[in-house]
């Protein structure tokens, strides 16, 4: 997955998708203050991009799950990545809700059956994991057997790593933060005194400030 990894994390500096700013840096829903913020969901305007993710979480599932059963896309961003993925494995797909409607048939989890199928989701980018792990409890609550999840970028925060081993599910990304910053210096986006400060924040986001 080297390839895919380089490529897209290219793909997403080129489009906009990531953005910088260790100066003044972003503030998260949770509250957290970080100098990177990236939207992947940019990548659906882009024909050919969007063509490589898909391919690369196709060959990524089959290489770290092997034959699955249904593709699960996660509400709202996973959603159109994972009816490509699912084109190209040729499998059924059904993606999850953040919470069960409120009118009809109070549905979290439209399209395929998933009760006792193997069953991937996909999301385009891991924090802590929390969203995506809620889906999981929802999907496993239904009865799929989910073997694990998958995602176009993944920040690598010890929160996530904890998050996932905790909930007993797999997670692979088609690229991560050590390669999108690898990226970016070998692009010269940025410069010594960022990527420190971009370290800094990956390795203790909750008590990194900006100038420290």
């Amino acid at each position: 997955m080297t390839d895919y990894a380089k490529e897209v994390a290219q793909d997403l500096l080129e489009v906009g998708a990531v953005k910088f700013s260790p100066e003044q840096p972003f503030t998260w829903a949770s509250g957290i203050k970080s100098p990177i913020y990236t939207d992947n969901r940019i990548t659906i305007a882009y024909p050919t991009i969007r063509s490589r993710i898909a391919q690369g979480l196709a060959s990524l599932i089959t290489e770290q799950y092997g034959d699955v059963d249904v593709i699960g896309g996660v509400a709202t961003a996973g959603i159109p990545h994972a009816a490509w993925v699912a084109e190209r494995l040729d499998k059924p797909m059904a993606y999850l809700r953040s919470k069960p409607k409120d009118h009809g048939a109070g549905k979290q989890i439209e399209g395929a059956e998933v009760s006792g199928q193997k069953v991937v989701l996909i999301d385009d980018l891991i924090s802590t994991g929390g969203s995506v792990l809620g889906a999981v409890d929802a999907a496993r609550r239904s009865g799929a057997d989910v073997v694990g999840v998958a995602a176009i970028f993944s920040y690598e925060l010890p929160a996530a790593d904890d998050n996932f081993a905790q909930a007993q599910v797999g997670l692979a990304a088609l690229t991560n933060y050590s390669q999108l910053m690898a990226q970016a210096v070998e692009n010269g986006d940025l410069d010594q005194e960022q990527v420190q400060a971009l370290h800094d924040w990956r390795v203790n986001p909750s008590q990194w400030q900006p100038g420290q």
